[in-house]
Formats: structure tokens, sequence, C-alpha cells
């Protein structure tokens, strides 16, 4: 006879209950989690997207996701004549925030040189843009639909394409144009410096507009990154990194002080999981005093008691664990940023889980051992 099963079956509404607040306090912990991984995820994606091997980029910045980067559009043809340089395209990267159907829309603008490194990666419905003026590809997070149109700025955009899954560092989504219509939409964005330029006299031409944020190349197959970026660095005014160095860069720069935000977070609240499940288990072991003693008294050994309240330790911890799972899975797309859940992540904190459970049972298991056998006779 399962002495564990068989108490929890005597109290199956208050363990059930006790289940049910667990889940939830472990579905939180999971969601911390996926949350973490969805934040490192949404931060690369622009980085990978364009699958280049080196990015060119302002002397002594980190890029332009970590700080800011201005260099010449013509760029673009000094870094083509490098050795291995099998593509390269120039890019632009701006946060913009508009009004679409009465309600306000943030949007990261991505523009680049059709034809060359820079664009989105997959086109799930529509097309690529073909003109080089008011056409965009947009993510669906924008909720918007082929054929609408956009306003941004002074200029309407008409929607051809949609993405899935590209979104900046800060989970706004992506819409891509060309980079002539970005390079526009910079200037657009500032008319007040603008009309202050026109008023002392200096009309800007449209030399002014060609000022990008970054070139981006693709090299040969035997080519080296890293000799290839060491190259443009003793250029004047410019600066290179390899893929793997800008990935680094963000999760460093972007993403390190969210890491520990979250792991902080959740932390916290193992260690809140293992209070109120130590706090549990005792308060079990105290109203089955009686029991425990009227088991000494008949001559049960230690290790039938301690494997009564282990047991019942284990069976919250796991069944609260796979409900709170069943929880997070069933949800995490409504989440308003990205939630990546890993088979690994989901083992190690049931592994966690585990840990926890056994270890906040020493409190009934201590109270539990100093029962007196005569308690069972007693008033």
């Amino acid at each position: 006879m399962n002495l564990a099963y068989r108490d929890i079956q005597h109290n199956m509404g208050r363990f059930l209950l006790t289940c049910a607040g667990l889940s939830l306090l472990l579905g939180v912990v999971l969601s911390m989690i996926g949350i973490y991984r969805g934040l490192v995820a949404d931060a690369l994606t622009l980085v990978r997207t364009p699958a280049a091997h080196i990015w060119v980029v302002e002397a002594d910045t980190r890029g332009p996701f970590a700080e800011s980067s201005r260099i010449p559009g013509d760029t673009r043809e000094a870094v083509m004549r490098l050795h291995g340089v099998e593509q390269a395209g120039s890019v632009t990267y701006q946060s913009v925030e508009t009004v679409h159907n009465a309600k306000k829309l943030r949007v990261y603008v991505v523009g680049y040189e059709l034809n060359r490194p820079g664009g989105p990666s997959h086109i799930i419905e529509g097309r690529a843009i073909a003109k080089s003026h008011y056409e965009v590809v947009v993510d669906r997070r924008t909720k918007l639909k082929l054929g609408e149109t956009l306003r941004l700025g002074s200029y309407n955009f008409a929607v051809i394409g949609l993405t899935d899954g590209q979104v900046s560092s800060g989970g706004d989504p992506v819409v891509y144009m060309a980079l002539k219509d970005s390079q526009e939409l910079q200037f657009d964005l500032a008319p007040s410096a603008a009309r202050l330029e026109i008023a002392r006299g200096n009309t800007p031409d449209n030399s002014d507009l060609d000022t990008v944020n970054a070139v981006l190349a693709r090299l040969t197959l035997h080519a080296s990154p890293d000799i290839a970026a060491e190259t443009v660095r003793r250029w004047k005014h410019m600066g290179a990194m390899t893929q793997q160095e800008q990935e680094d860069i963000l999760i460093k720069s972007v993403v390190e002080k969210a890491r520990k935000q979250i792991g902080l977070f959740t932390t916290i609240l193992l260690i809140v999981t293992t209070v109120i499940v130590s706090l549990i288990i005792y308060t079990m072991t105290m109203d089955k005093i009686r029991e425990i003693a009227t088991l000494k008294l008949i001559g049960a050994p230690d290790r039938t008691i301690i494997g009564l309240i282990v047991q019942q330790a284990l069976a919250m911890g796991v069944i609260g664990f796979t409900l709170g799972a069943l929880l997070i899975m069933s949800t995490k797309d409504n989440f308003p940023r990205r939630v990546v859940l890993q088979p690994e992540d989901g083992l190690l904190l049931g592994v966690a889980v585990i840990v926890v459970c056994i270890l906040a049972s020493g409190l009934g298991v201590r109270l539990a051992l100093k029962v007196d056998p005569a308690t069972a006779i007693g008033g």
C-alpha cells in the first residue's frame, strides 16, 4: 500500500488546489526563461537575416544596433574592391512611429539596395520589392495586409509583401523598403532641422542624403572574414566587425541587462517555490501527526515515513510543473514579446523542481521524525 497515494486521496481537493497554485508559479518561471530566449532570438534576427560575413561601420562604433553609425553611401564601392568580397550592400536602420487606422504603430525601418544583401530573407505572402520607390515588405506583426497603404513621414507606401518573425531587438515589427526611400525618410523625419538649415541659406542637396548606417559584405567560400575586417579597420574613419563579433556585441550590450534581470527574477521565484512547498508539506505533516505516531507505534521504519512526505512533495512538484508547462505552451503565442521554449530549458527546470521539492520536504521530514509514538494514544 502506498501511504502517500492514500493520504493524497484522503485530501484530494486541497492537494489539487495546491498543485494548481504551484503550476501558476512554475509557469511564470518557465515563461521568464522563454522570454529571455525570445529576447536573444529577436536581437539576433536582424543581424542574421542578411547572411553577411562582415559589417563595415563608422570608426570607433560597435555597429548600427548598439550605437549610432553613419558612413558615406559610396563606401560600398570600396568594400566591393576588397579581396574575397562577392556581394556588398548599403543599409539603413531607423525606428519610426506612425498612425495607421487611428492607432499608433511603431516599426523598425530597414532600407536596403535591391538585389543586394540587407533585404528580407523570406517572404511568406506577396512579392519582393521591385520598384525603387514607395513599396514596402512588412512583418505580420504590423497587422497590415497586402494592398494596404502605410504612411511614413510624408510618403505613402504600398504593402506588397509579408514576412514573419522579423522584429528589432526592441520587439518592433520590421518594415523593409528601398534604400533611397529610407534615406529620404530619415531626412523627412527631421523637418524642424531642415527648415532651420533652409533659413540659414543652406539648402540641402541629394548628396546630403547619401548616408547609410552600415555596409554588409558577403565573401567567397575560401575568403577569411577576419582578414577582410582587419583590412577595413586600417581605412581612415572606418571600422569593421565579423558576423560573430556583431552577434556578440548585440547579446552583451542589448540583452545582457535583461538576462541578468530575468535570471535574478527566476532565481527569486524558485526560492519562493521552495518556501511555499516547504510550508505546504510542513502543514500537511502537522495535520497527520497522530497518523505518523501510529505508524511509529506499530513499528513502521523511518524510511516509510520519510517516503510518505518526500513522495507527496515530488508529486506536487511534478504535477505543478506539468500543468504550468502546458499552460505556457498553450498561451505563449499571445504574449506581446516572443516566447521561445526550448526542450533543454524545460528539462533543466524540471530537474530543478525535483531538487527544490526534495529540499522543501526536509522541514516536514524533520518534524515527522521528532514525533513521539505515545502521541497516538495520548489525549
